[in-house]
């Protein structure tokens, strides 16, 4: 899920702190690295990378995701984060041809994100049905679903969810409770969203 670097439209709370183009190349960095890392893993023939864009149009979208050296993209669309990623979701189910794989949501704004979480999801996966990765702002930087859950029509975990709020992590946890799933974890993370969290990181 990747927003793209515009000058004033990304990490506006960090622009506040360092100004709109030092945040813009924040944003620009930590999503080159977030791909780099997905690149990596998928040239071991272990995922298949496909970038949900939001901040561009189709075309514009479609240079973007060439110049990461990614070959498919969606746009995310309208709506809250739930809604994005429940439309990724069923995009994968309408066009995937093979058999149903495993999806993994993570987020760009991850400087400590390397290849190992990537490991860690997919060996967590073959016995888990949802995987989460707790961030330091009360939500979450990865959620990942098993090829078995995505089988269901999909509701949980995107509704009934208030979004942007800082305890999205706990409803999601919560709004599980009624369903008959395994649940792990990885390790928390702390999302760049303002410059006392880079500093935390020092």
């Amino acid at each position: 899920m990747a927003k793209w670097h515009a000058y004033g439209r990304c990490k506006t709370r960090l622009s506040k702190d360092i100004g709109k183009i030092c945040s813009a190349n924040v944003q620009r960095k930590m999503t080159a690295h977030t791909v780099s890392v997905a690149k990596y893993i998928e040239k071991k023939g272990l995922i298949d990378i496909s970038l949900a864009i939001s901040g561009l149009g189709c075309k514009k979208s479609k240079r973007w995701s060439n110049e990461l050296g990614i070959s498919n993209f969606n746009l995310q669309g309208k709506g809250c984060l739930g809604e994005k990623m429940r439309r990724q979701i069923l995009i994968h189910k309408k066009f995937c041809l093979t058999k149903s794989r495993n999806i993994i949501f993570i987020g760009t704004d991850l400087p400590d994100f390397c290849h190992m979480d990537l490991i860690n999801t997919l060996a967590k996966l073959k016995t888990n049905d949802l995987i989460l990765g707790p961030s330091n702002d009360g939500g979450y930087w990865l959620i990942a679903f098993s090829k078995k859950l995505l089988t269901t029509d999909l509701y949980f975990p995107f509704i009934n969810i208030k979004w942007s709020s800082k305890d999205v992590l706990k409803q999601t946890i919560q709004s599980k409770t009624s369903l008959n799933l395994k649940l792990d974890f990885l390790q928390r993370k702390i999302d760049i969203d303002t410059l006392l969290d880079i500093e935390k990181r020092e």
